[in-house]
């Protein structure tokens, strides 16, 4: 291939992968103007996912083939439980959410789908499955945040979770885990390039989907 690995994944996974990116939930959220209920349900719902994210972290840890590679991902994990989970706790504090919904809210289909496709891929994923499933999440959560405008909406809740997307040290982290999808891809044979093609299309569609079931106005 020509291509990198990720490229040749993000080439085949659309038009899902620009409609996510591109979706009228983040242009919204970029003025400020995402509804608050719209809002408060998209974060309910993303937040079901943290724990299923950090199984997916550690399965990473434990399937690495180096040293290196568990490290940096070790430190992911630390960002997740502390920055993120700061951050929704605070959303959630000003947009009056109660501890029912933080814990055990009435699941989305779009939740559940990607909570199952998380967890299968954490127990009987290969390293680069994983990866695969890891590099959709976070890699396209980085291509919308980095179309914001430079001056960010007025509001905290929209403004620090564009912030959270698009900082410097969340744009390594992603760049780390292209590159490294790249060097393990790079050994795959064919069965097992089109495993973690399927598994990257299947993502991408769970993401957009996602978006999808929170932009009813």
């Amino acid at each position: 291939m020509t291509d990198t690995f990720t490229d040749w994944l993000r080439a085949r996974s659309e038009p899902d992968w620009t409609a996510t990116v591109t979706h009228p939930f983040t242009e919204a959220l970029f003025e400020g103007l995402v509804p608050t209920g719209n809002m408060r349900s998209y974060l309910v719902q993303d937040y079901q996912f943290v724990d299923d994210f950090l199984a997916l972290l550690g399965s990473a840890v434990a399937k690495a083939d180096r040293y290196s590679s568990r490290l940096v991902l070790s430190g992911a994990i630390g960002v997740v439980t502390n920055e993120e989970n700061t951050y929704f706790q605070r959303a959630f504090d000003a947009l009056g959410v109660g501890e029912s919904d933080r814990v055990h809210p009435a699941l989305d289909e779009a939740t559940l789908a990607f909570r199952e496709l998380m967890s299968d891929t954490n127990a009987r994923g290969s390293y680069p499955e994983v990866l695969a499933v890891l590099t959709v999440a976070e890699w396209t959560y980085l291509e919308w945040a980095m179309r914001a405008p430079a001056a960010p909406p007025e509001n905290f809740v929209h403004a620090e979770w564009i912030a959270l997307h698009r900082n410097p040290d969340f744009q390594r982290w992603v760049t780390w885990l292209c590159g490294e999808l790249d060097r393990v891809g790079a050994e795959l044979d064919e069965r097992e390039r089109a495993r973690c093609l399927r598994i990257f299309q299947q993502a991408t569609r769970c993401e957009l989907d996602f978006f999808n079931a929170h932009w009813k106005v």
